[in-house]
């Protein structure tokens, strides 16, 4: 193997810092494109759609749990996919290794889910298996996939729901699936984003300051840790009452949020 050159430790921080300029120009750009994303036109779905869940039949409303976003992964795990009956599909398998605990996502009001055509007793057989119990996985049922783009290969779409009304409002598939699992990935895809102030949304998007809403994934129901998580925040400076960071403020990091200090 031809390697680069060896260089001295002063060699090596100016060899990373060129590259930290363009790396800032990306993660920029990453920031305007999902900007442009919750700028997209929604898409009304008409039809009635109806999946198989471990808690029985449901319709993609159901999908949401009374949440506002609905983000749905068309995994593939079914008869005549390599693996079955034991394993999904390599790649969604690799996906869903990646996926983080969609508490995070819950309390951004987005759900994700996970369909693929398998029944529900070989799915749980399945997340049983490769250590995945906190993904909703569920049975499509009907034309779902076809009508979706997503009966041939994988992909993901994002709906948004206004009362009973959903709009499909973003699709990804091929390499960007790749991109997919972290908490901020999904949220970028979605039509409301991170919805932290510091986002550039239309006008009264839903948004709250960064780092307040962040909380444990198994107590984001626990008001008090809430409450000392904006204490501990406000002590390290990142927010304070009187001072709102926001995209401009030279305390932001290159993301667009304000530097973080949570240590003791």
């Amino acid at each position: 193997m031809r390697t680069p050159p060896i260089v001295t430790l002063p060699e090596w921080e100016a060899a990373r810092e060129r590259l930290l300029v363009r790396e800032k120009e990306m993660t920029r750009a990453r920031d305007a494109l999902a900007a442009e994303r919750r700028r997209m036109p929604w898409l009304p779905v008409e039809k009635d759609y109806s999946f198989e869940t471990r808690n029985g039949e449901a319709t993609l409303l159901d999908l949401f749990e009374g949440r506002r976003q609905l983000i749905v992964y068309r995994a593939f795990f079914e008869p005549g996919v390599f693996g079955w009956p034991d394993h999904a599909c390599r790649g969604c398998s690799l996906v869903a290794d990646q996926v983080a605990h969609p508490a995070h996502l819950n309390a951004r009001d987005t759900t994700l889910a996970f369909v693929s055509r398998a029944p529900q007793s070989d799915i749980e057989r399945l997340k049983t298996r490769m250590s995945w119990p906190v993904i909703p996985w569920h049975t499509i049922t009907d034309d779902f996939d076809k009508d979706f783009n997503v009966d041939e290969w994988h992909g993901t779409n994002a709906f948004i729901r206004d009362g009973n009304q959903i709009y499909r409002t973003y699709f990804i598939n091929n390499r960007g699936d790749e991109a997919m699992g972290s908490t901020w990935s999904y949220l970028d895809i979605t039509a409301l984003g991170r919805q932290e102030e510091w986002e550039d949304s239309p006008q009264d998007y839903p948004q709250t300051r960064p780092y307040e809403w962040w909380n444990w994934h198994d107590e984001y129901s626990d008001a008090e840790v809430s409450e000392g998580w904006l204490a501990k925040i406000a002590e390290s400076g990142a927010i304070t009452p009187a001072s709102q960071p926001t995209p401009d403020k030279d305390k932001k990091d290159d993301a667009g949020q304000p530097g973080c200090r949570c240590s003791d």
